[in-house]
């Protein structure tokens, strides 16, 4: 008797084809693991409060990282206040108002192959002109300037594709009913885009945050916290070292692995966290869950 036309026969190569992913999928889970389990061994007992909240100071006998936390939060902060609105500005325009042609076809190339230039050069191109031709010398605002010019094709492409997702019945229900074209899209077509524009953000600060060769060149090494307030303020045209530039300096001209675990063991707790920042506000943010 023939079997039925809804029974599937699972042939050897379909069998072996499955094998073989899930083979590939442990493995990318196994890599994970280990990497997360040798650093988190080696660096954990280095965190603690004294770690997070002090500068290293061979007086006072201490080791933290208290000034690359404070640098990196400045960084940040700065590359994202001037990055965002620009890259989302530059994805409206591009979307909504350019017409297909020459000049968005160089602007969208112009767009991919600046992601794709090794961070050395930003680094590089960064010191001579913000550093050298500017005058700002080796400063936070340096780094922060050189960062806008890397993360800003990431945070325009993912605005692109997160506008090219809204349904176009919302942008013509919302003109028929007489809405302008700003109007439109400041109410209806970015507030829906919102989860696709809030991950690219987030994976923008995921770039600075583990950023390195390129805030080398830029942004300097120094790690001392600010006395007073107003020196907060200016110490943002002052030399200032990161995390990932901490965690190189003592992983290879001080020899420290102890505090370069400790560093990386940190970043990974930030890179978590911002992962699952990313999801739990693009869930919320997604008006088809809500």
């Amino acid at each position: 008797m023939d079997e039925p036309l809804t029974v599937s026969k699972k042939r050897p190569m379909d069998i072996f084809l499955y094998g073989l992913v899930y083979l590939c999928a442990g493995l990318s889970v196994a890599l994970l693991v280990v990497l997360l389990a040798y650093v988190l061994i080696k660096g954990i007992g280095q965190v603690n409060w004294q770690f997070l909240t002090t500068v290293t100071s061979v007086l006072k006998g201490t080791v933290g990282i208290a000034g690359n936390l404070l640098n990196t939060l400045i960084i940040v902060l700065i590359t994202m206040l001037i990055a965002t609105p620009l890259g989302v500005g530059a994805a409206v325009y591009l979307n909504e108002y350019a017409r297909p042609g020459r000049l968005v076809s160089s602007i969208e190339f112009a767009t991919e192959t600046l992601s794709g230039i090794p961070s050395i050069i930003f680094g590089l191109f960064g010191s001579m002109f913000f550093g050298e031709t500017l005058g700002l010398g080796y400063s936070l605002l340096t780094g922060s300037l050189t960062l806008i010019l890397m993360v800003l094709p990431l945070i325009t492409r993912n605005t692109q594709e997160a506008l090219k997702t809204v349904p176009a019945s919302y942008r013509s229900g919302a003109l028929g009913l007489g809405a302008g074209k700003w109007y439109m899209i400041r109410t209806v077509l970015l507030p829906s885009a919102a989860p696709g524009i809030l991950t690219g953000a987030i994976l923008a600060i995921g770039r600075i945050v583990g950023e390195s060769a390129a805030l080398l060149f830029t942004a300097g090494s120094a790690k001392a916290l600010p006395k007073t307030l107003g020196k907060l303020f200016s110490k943002v045209f002052h030399s200032g070292g990161t995390l990932t530039i901490q965690l190189y300096l003592s992983a290879t001209s001080e020899g420290d692995f102890d505090t370069a675990f400790g560093i990386a063991v940190v970043l990974l707790v930030l890179v978590l966290c911002i992962n699952l920042t990313t999801k739990r506000l693009a869930a919320r943010l997604d008006p088809r869950r809500n």
